[in-house]
């Protein structure tokens, strides 16, 4: 790996068949449902100027934003025209914006109000019959879970999902429910308006160069495998890390909580993906079932006490600033029992990693911003040492930052220079950005483009989706019952119970 240049990366953006061929989607339109979010404003709308930007979208292209604000066309095309020049990640180029904007259309009214869809209907024709988009519609819900039943009810009842005049694609915003029955719900609901290979779940850690890369990791290279399983790995942990808290959004987090909004996603798909066996090809089919095998193999353990924990931060010190607790954050009931701390162990029944426990853990307000994966291996079975030449000696590990700082890195023993036999801790560091010269796509231009094109390795089916709340709702239900989590200082790598956790199996949470 530390050795690839940058004329082997393969642009994920381009044809795999033939690097040089970029993978340009043909007509159609993108319907964005909550438009005015954050999420949108920050995220998709610069992620899909960007896809222009590179000339990964058609001319027969058009952008629609739906939302409660009275905006005309213009006066729309001119937000996005802002958020673009504020978050895009390539340069703003005239060219580029004056072939996107010919195609920009606003719908405003009420998701609930049928008034509503009969004006994207129309706006829908409009651009079919004046931009070329042949009647190709993909619908991304940026929207709150709640309103996933009316947005696609009155898809279908105003005639929008039509499968026989082009393609209709829907896109869904995780949580994929709130438990298994509310995502069973959920799909129950989507199923009846769209065919399961036009239902998109997105998971944007799935579209993340570095998660793409744990597969190159693992089944590119021979040096690897040997050691992937239970004969040299300890445990595993996975880790996302966030140094922000709520940020604004409590209508949206309490009541979700860190396990539902991280962990039953992000956290188990990146085990799945650590853990999987090698597929026979990354044919969507083949990557699904491995991972779904590794999911179904996956268990709790029935001691949830001992083996889960759960915290809320409070106030503290972050970057040298005073922050409130986030019961003190605004929109917050006072006796919210909202977790922002949530960890887990998992063990998987399988015969490469039995008796190999992953922990993962998810929290706010954490001393600095990171997601990794860690594989942590065994101590050597005999050290030839003395115990004051090994002091600094940690453990082996192997690491895979996904966030921030994209790379790998691996730790292990070397001697001090100009000792008798002094062992220390050293790092052996691969990233990205020193390493290839072409920066990697953001995961929601990867994503959005795998949408347009129908491509769906990327994302969740609803099989992994069921069997990860099979998984974490034993957990929920167990912290239901056990009133208020307990409380960490802001700034702080989380409470006493998670350190606990992996005491108890003789380990230590990694400082990343």
């Amino acid at each position: 790996m530390a050795e690839a240049s940058a004329s082997e990366w393969v642009n994920p953006l381009y044809d795999p068949g033939d690097r040089r061929l970029p993978r340009i989607a043909g007509p159609c339109a993108l319907v964005f449902f909550g438009v005015s979010g954050d999420l949108s404003r920050k995220k998709l709308l610069p992620a899909v100027y960007d896809l222009a930007n590179r000339g990964l979208l058609p001319p027969g292209f058009g952008l629609v934003g739906v939302a409660r604000r009275d905006y005309t066309d213009a006066q729309f095309a001119e937000i996005v025209r802002q958020d673009v020049q504020a978050h895009a990640r390539t340069p703003f180029r005239e060219e580029s914006w004056k072939q996107l904007v010919t195609g920009i259309r606003f719908v405003w009214g009420d998701f609930d109000d049928a008034a509503t869809f009969d004006r994207l209907h129309q706006t829908l024709d409009e651009l079919d019959a004046n931009e070329g988009t042949n009647g190709n519609h993909a619908f991304y819900l940026s929207v709150p879970p709640k309103m996933f039943e009316v947005v696609v009810d009155q898809l279908e009842n105003h005639g929008m999902v039509d499968q026989t005049k082009g393609w209709k694609r829907v896109v869904i915003e995780k949580p994929f429910g709130h438990d298994l029955a509310s995502a069973k719900d959920l799909y129950r609901i989507v199923s009846k308006a769209f065919p399961p290979e036009s239902v998109f779940r997105i998971d944007h850690y799935l579209g993340k160069e570095t998660v793409q890369n744990l597969l190159a990791l693992r089944f590119a290279n021979q040096i690897f495998e040997p050691f992937w399983n239970n004969n040299y790995v300890s445990h595993v942990q996975i880790t996302m890390a966030e140094d922000i808290g709520i940020a604004g959004r409590a209508g949206y987090y309490d009541g979700i909580g860190a396990a539902r909004d991280v962990i039953q996603n992000h956290l188990l798909q990146l085990m799945a993906l650590t853990a999987m066996e090698e597929p026979n090809s990354f044919e969507p089919r083949q990557l699904r079932m491995e991972k779904q095998k590794v999911l179904a193999a996956a268990s709790t353990l029935s001691d949830l006490d001992l083996y889960s924990a759960r915290g809320q931060y409070a106030k503290g010190w972050q970057g040298g600033v005073e922050v409130p607790g986030y019961l003190q954050e605004k929109g917050i009931p006072a006796d919210s029992h909202t977790e922002t701390f949530a960890a887990i162990r998992v063990d998987i029944g399988s015969r490469r990693w039995a008796g190999v426990p992953f922990y993962l853990r998810t929290a706010k307000r954490m001393p600095r911003r990171v997601t990794e994966i860690a594989l942590m291996f065994k101590r050597a079975p005999h050290l030839p040492f003395a115990n004051t030449e090994t002091q600094d000696l940690g453990t082996n590990a192997l690491v895979l930052r996904i966030q921030p700082d994209e790379g790998i890195s691996m730790h292990f023993g070397a001697k001090v220079p100009a000792t008798g036999m002094e062992i220390r801790q050293v790092t052996m560091d691969f990233a990205y950005v020193g390493s290839f010269t072409e920066s990697s796509p953001e995961a929601y231009e990867r994503l959005i483009l795998d949408v347009l094109l129908g491509d769906p390795p990327l994302f969740p089916q609803q099989e992994e989706v069921e069997l990860s709340w099979q998984l974490l709702d034993p957990v929920l239900q167990h912290w239901a019952e056990q009133g208020a989590p307990e409380p960490y200082a802001a700034g702080t790598w989380g409470p006493q119970n998670a350190t606990d956790m992996l005491a108890r199996d003789g380990f230590t949470w990694r400082r990343p």
